[in-house]
């Protein structure tokens, strides 16, 4: 029976390039959804670009543009570097699109009309030149633990995270003026009310979610949950629905992860599925993963699960937590205000696809920081998809070749080496379900070192020589093992295994066992990867 299969990717915020980090975290989602394609599953994968809030309208200024313009941008920098990366989603959206703003609306209305809004006065920092409040982002300032400039939110110089009620000496960033404190009403979200049932999901999903999603979401409850502004005074972002907050926008945080639903709510919609029958709790056929990375951590395990409780339609919690760890740029933590980021764009224009999706796989911060270097880089791709997988397929391919003119006569095929390729695509099926995406790659890596064992082993160079039929057979088994490594690495290294599938005149990819039969012919014989000079 066919699952469904519903995977959330995070939403890149829309004012800078993708970076290492993004890579790092988010490909873990494509991985899932190729696998479960190959499956047979019904697969509902969806991600977009987060184009609202402050940073954007800051920049806006800066360049003297428009914020749509500024988010529209980098939107359509990150499609463009997503089809580089081979991610195929069913739908990459932006929070600026309609349909999203108008679900969130619907969405907002129902929290509301369920109790789960209410209406508070604050202070808040006012600016009498601009007449307007300010974001934490609009003030400048000085720091209270440094003693440095700082904006409203956060110090450049000493990192420290900051509440603009802590900052001293503050005045607007756009005219100089000094702010004064003013009251202003927000709807707030109550959040604690949540509490006792996401302490039961924490609980509930102990032995699937990743380690840091349940450390961090336990610290996140511990601390103590606190009534959050569902409201901001922005004039960029989804209106808010409720009379008498015509000026204000919905808050991000609250937005942007209801993007998983708005986006997987258009794409039902495309294949005439219901999408409140698709999500919900009562489908036992389904499975829901979030893939993201470490700091979006509390917004997945607390805020978007209370806001899934809130509206009391009994869809699915997240199933699947897929928290990926930080990682570093030569061993230093990377950072915009350090200048030390480097885009995936930058890599794309050195390495392949394949080399990256392997590495940050198989190096990726799946269970704690990792580092990125491009020497490392280099080592990973020349040892493994060079030494290992390439060296396989190229050696027995390219032997046929020049001995056969490329006809693979039909052998027996070695029952232990039959055996080991069933085994492989349960273990490394299992793993990627598991989202334990290292082991997976691990265990291909394995086989296809298996494959050059038994190829040395065999000494096919001989048996040519001495004895033709256990040639044929050692050299249908090598094929049989390349035709299988083809379905193996696809959600990972898609290009290589096109290539293979190319060169062996196979059908596309499935995930299970490929049973060649009678004599093969290789066609179109080409280096699966070339080694990377330094």
């Amino acid at each position: 029976m066919k699952r469904d299969i519903f995977i959330g990717g995070a939403w890149p915020y829309a004012n800078y390039y993708l970076h290492v980090g993004h890579l790092a975290a988010l490909l873990p989602g494509d991985v899932l959804a190729k696998y479960y394609r190959g499956c047979g599953d019904n697969v509902v994968y969806v991600s977009g670009s987060d184009c609202h809030g402050t940073p954007i309208t800051q920049r806006a200024k800066l360049e003297n543009k428009k914020p749509e313009e500024i988010a529209s941008f980098y939107h359509n920098e990150f499609v463009k570097t997503f089809n580089n990366l081979g991610f195929e989603y069913d739908m990459y959206s932006a929070t600026m699109n309609e349909h999203h703003k108008e679900y969130v609306k619907k969405v907002f209305v129902k929290l509301y009309e369920n109790g789960y809004l209410y209406e508070k006065e604050v202070p808040q920092d006012y600016c009498p030149k601009c007449q307007q409040f300010l974001q934490d982002r609009e003030i400048v300032g000085i720091c209270p633990k440094c003693g440095k400039s700082c904006s409203g939110e956060q110090c450049d110089n000493c990192l420290s995270s900051l509440d603009s009620s802590e900052v001293l000496d503050k005045h607007c960033k756009t005219c100089g003026t000094n702010t004064i404190m003013k009251n202003n009403k927000h709807l707030y979200f109550k959040l604690p009310l949540f509490k006792d049932r996401l302490q039961k999901l924490i609980d509930d999903r102990k032995d699937i979610w990743r380690k840091n999603a349940i450390g961090e979401a336990q610290k996140y409850l511990d601390m103590g949950l606190v009534e959050r502004a569902a409201t901001r005074q922005l004039d960029w972002g989804v209106e808010v629905p409720i009379k008498g907050y015509e000026d204000k926008r919905i808050y991000v945080w609250f937005e942007a992860v209801l993007g998983y639903l708005s986006v997987g709510l258009e794409v039902c919609k495309k294949r005439n599925i219901d999408f409140d029958k698709f999500m919900s709790n009562d489908n036992k056929n389904l499975r829901t993963y979030y893939v993201h990375g470490k700091d979006n951590i509390p917004f997945h395990t607390t805020i978007f699960p209370a806001l899934v409780m809130g509206l009391n339609n009994n869809y699915r919690l997240p199933d699947y937590i897929v928290s990926s760890a930080y990682v570093n740029l030569n061993n230093e933590k990377m950072s915009k205000s350090k200048g030390n980021l480097i885009s995936a764009n930058e890599l794309l224009e050195q390495f392949d696809m394949d080399t990256l999706r392997f590495y940050f796989t198989f190096n990726g911060p799946e269970t704690k920081d990792t580092n990125c270097s491009i020497e490392e880089i280099i080592q990973v791709h020349n040892k493994f998809l060079v030494g290992v997988l390439g060296n396989f397929v190229n050696r027995n391919l390219s032997f046929v070749t020049k001995k056969f003119d490329g006809i693979i006569k039909e052998g027996k095929i070695n029952k232990d080496i039959q055996n080991l390729t069933r085994e492989t695509y349960d273990k490394v099926g299992k793993c990627i379900e598991n989202a334990e995406f290292k082991l997976a790659i691990t265990n291909i890596m394995e086989y296809i070192s298996a494959g050059n064992k038994y190829y040395d082993d065999s000494t096919p160079w001989v048996k040519v020589k001495e004895d033709i039929n256990a040639f044929n057979d050692i050299t249908y088994t090598c094929a049989y093992m390349i035709a299988n490594i083809s379905n193996l690495i696809a959600p990972f290294m898609p290009n290589g295994s096109k290539k293979i599938k190319k060169m062996l005149n196979l059908e596309n990819y499935s995930w299970q066992e490929i049973m060649i039969t009678g004599d093969l012919r290789v066609s179109e014989l080409e280096l699966l990867y070339t080694k990377i000079e330094k």
